[in-house]
C-alpha cells in the first residue's frame, strides 16, 4: 500500500549558523497511510509541534525528505505548497479559528471561497458539512452563540469541506470539557470508520491518544515509539441529532365561546 505521507530523516533545526542553534526535529522517518487514524504524542518542545507544522506544509525542514501522495513537497513554490494545503489538508485547531463575525455557514465557505467555488456550490457543500456534523439546524449563528464543541463541530466542517486527503488536528480537545471532549473525538472515530478519513491528532494526553489506532510518540525530536493501538477506546456518540426548538404560534379557535357575539359573528 502506497502511503499518503511519507517523511524520511527529516530534521528541523532554528537558529542555525548561530551561535545558539535549537534542534527541533533531529531525523525523523515515517510513513502514514490512507485510511489511518494516528496521534502524535509528545509533551511541549518534544518536536511534535514542528512535526505537525512540516507535515501541513506550514513550515520546511532544513533537511530530509516529504512526500505527499507521492509528490516531493520540497520541489514545491510558495503559491504551490499553499494550493496542496487548501485542496488536500484540513486543518482543525485547539482555539477553532472561527470568525466572530461570520456565520457556521460563512465560516465553514472559507477555503471554497480561497478555492474559487461559485457562491451557489459553496452553500450547497458548506451545509451539507453542517448536516454532516449534525449542526444544520445551527448554520446561521455566530460562533458567540454556540457552544465550544458546536464550535469545534464547525471547524471540523470547515477542514472537511473541500474533500482533504488528511485531516490534522492540533490539540482539538485542549479547550473543551471532559464531556464535549469525547463528543470531537467521536466525531473523528465516526468520520474515519464510516467514511474512511485519514485523520493526524497532535496532542500532550495519552487519555486523548487512546482513541486512535496508532499512536506515534515524539521525543526530544526524534520517534521513540510507534505502535498500533490494537482496541482505541470507543467515545460515546450522541444519541440524538441536534435542532432548535421550532417556534409555532398557539392555534387560535375560530369562534371561542368566550369572544363577544359581535366578533364571533363577523
Amino acid at each position: 500500500m502506497t502511503a499518503i505521507i511519507s517523511i524520511r530523516n527529516l530534521k528541523k533545526t532554528y537558529g542555525q549558523g548561530r551561535a545558539v542553534e535549537v534542534h527541533a526535529l533531529r531525523g525523523v522517518s515515517l510513513d502514514i497511510h490512507a485510511g489511518e487514524f494516528v496521534a502524535i504524542m509528545g509533551q511541549s518542545g518534544s518536536g511534535k509541534t514542528t512535526l505537525m507544522n512540516i507535515l501541513g506544509c506550514l513550515d520546511q525542514p532544513t533537511s530530509g525528505t516529504y512526500h505527499f501522495e507521492g509528490q516531493d513537497v520540497s520541489r514545491l513554490s510558495k503559491a504551490q505548497l499553499a494550493g496542496l494545503r487548501n485542496r488536500k489538508i484540513g486543518f482543525v485547531f485547539q482555539s477553532f479559528n472561527l470568525l466572530k463575525r461570520q456565520t457556521a455557514l460563512e465560516n465553514v465557505c472559507l477555503p471554497l471561497i480561497y478555492a474559487g467555488v461559485g457562491w451557489r456550490e459553496r452553500r450547497r457543500r458548506a451545509m451539507n458539512m453542517l448536516k454532516l456534523v449534525q449542526l444544520e439546524a445551527r448554520a446561521h449563528h455566530v460562533p458567540s452563540q454556540l457552544s465550544g464543541g458546536q464550535q469545534q463541530r464547525v471547524a471540523i466542517a470547515r477542514a472537511l469541506v473541500n474533500e482533504p486527503q488528511v485531516i490534522l488536528a492540533d490539540e482539538p480537545t485542549g479547550n473543551l470539557d471532559s464531556q464535549t471532549s469525547l463528543e470531537i473525538l467521536a466525531e473523528f472515530q465516526r468520520l474515519n470508520q464510516e467514511m474512511g478519513q485519514t485523520l493526524i491528532l497532535v496532542t500532550h494526553e495519552p487519555d486523548v491518544a487512546a482513541y486512535t489506532s496508532r499512536i506515534i510518540t515524539v521525543r526530544d525530536g526524534l520517534i521513540a515509539n510507534d505502535e498500533v493501538n490494537p482496541q482505541p477506546r470507543q467515545a460515546p456518540r450522541p444519541k440524538t441529532v441536534e435542532t432548535e426548538p421550532i417556534l409555532t404560534r398557539p392555534t387560535i379557535p375560530l369562534k371561542p365561546a368566550s369572544w363577544p357575539a359581535k366578533i364571533a359573528n363577523s
